[in-house]
């Protein structure tokens, strides 16, 4: 497998992972979904996932998308802890008044960039 096949994979399921609600995050019921894993992390405060799945009974207005950006930021942050790549770009935009597409870009250590699109990232939210 490729590094780029890797980092891409990496990526998606740092994203589409669902990452245990803080505390504070509205939910509908007491399931805090998440991965179990994260309470044992082998490292302090390590956790797998995002919080993408929050946004699934939301609309698509502009504190979304600000929601978006950031719970996919967190996802991906430990990237650059772990000195994977040294910077993360998250871009979210509107398509359409039904969809939202993600992307994705990651500076790596060598200087190269890899650019990762995930189109409709709504219907994945959704699962629909």
């Amino acid at each position: 497998m490729t590094r780029e096949e890797l980092l891409r994979r990496a990526v998606t399921i740092s994203l589409f992972t669902w990452r245990r609600a803080g505390l504070d995050d509205a939910v509908d019921d007491s399931d805090r979904k998440g991965w179990w894993g994260d309470c044992v992390p082998s490292v302090a405060g390590d956790k797998i996932g995002s919080r993408l799945w929050l946004l699934s009974r939301r609309t698509l207005v502009a504190d979304t998308f600000k929601d978006a950006k950031a719970y996919a930021e967190e996802a991906l942050a430990w990237l650059i802890d772990d000195q994977i790549v040294t910077a993360v770009t998250v871009t979210v935009e509107r398509q359409g008044i039904d969809r939202m597409n993600l992307r994705v870009m990651l500076i790596e250590q060598n200087g190269g960039v890899l650019e990762l699109d995930f189109e409709n990232t709504w219907e994945l939210i959704n699962a629909v």
